[in-house]
């Protein structure tokens, strides 16, 4: 937590150069009886709406379940799993919080910090803050808020279904988050390198049982 907080003052928000071409997100599962990391990596081209790249990697789970501190359980595993790729993104979405985190260092602003690169969070719950639910049509958002400082958005990305919080990780504004998750949702709700992420970190896992 002490790292956290130090690590805290290091994140910056600026605003990208241009939206991103190539976009990659990241998630893990665990295998059974918590014994393994599954990370994996999928790069999206926004452009042409496709996936062209992936990669994995398993690791054994060296750190607790605590909440707040996902990213020293995972890191290692996604650390592992990126250094596979061949192709560079321009920003990473990681399924998890940046600035929307009790110590305002969640895994996306961790990693952003560790890769240098933009980086965004954009999770399915909120782990801190009080919000208001945003409007129905697919774009609506609304101010995420802890101890009055603004620390994300909630942000609907498909007319009724649930939505997403989303945050800054590291070089990159909030506005800018809104809209690179925007550009990478399709049908779903969540971002499509994510969603193809999660399937494919599932997939390893279901191998290794």
């Amino acid at each position: 937590m002490a790292l956290q907080q130090d690590l805290a003052a290091k994140v910056c928000a600026l605003p990208l150069k241009r939206l991103p071409r190539f976009v990659a997100a990241a998630d893990c599962a665990y295998s059974a009886g918590d014994e393994s990391v599954v990370a994996g990596w999928v790069v999206w081209d926004v452009e042409r709406q496709r996936e062209i790249e992936s990669a994995t990697a398993v690791r054994r789970t060296t750190f607790p379940y605590v909440p707040g501190l996902l990213s020293f359980r995972e890191a290692p595993a996604l650390v592992a799993a990126a250094r596979k790729l061949r192709a560079t993104p321009e920003v990473l979405i990681f399924d998890g919080h940046g600035r929307a985190h009790p110590r305002r260092m969640g895994i996306a602003s961790h990693m952003g910090l560790l890769f240098d690169c933009p980086s965004i969070g954009c999770a399915k719950s909120r782990l801190c803050g009080e919000h208001k639910d945003p409007p129905a049509p697919r774009g609506s958002h609304v101010p995420l808020t802890d101890r009055g400082e603004k620390i994300g958005r909630v942000l609907r990305t498909c007319r009724g279904l649930k939505p997403v919080f989303v945050s800054v990780g590291h070089r990159v504004t909030l506005d800018d988050a809104v809209k690179v998750v925007l550009r990478c949702c399709t049908k779903h709700r969540l971002p499509e390198p994510a969603r193809l992420a999660h399937i494919l970190v599932t997939s390893v896992k279901n191998e290794l049982a």
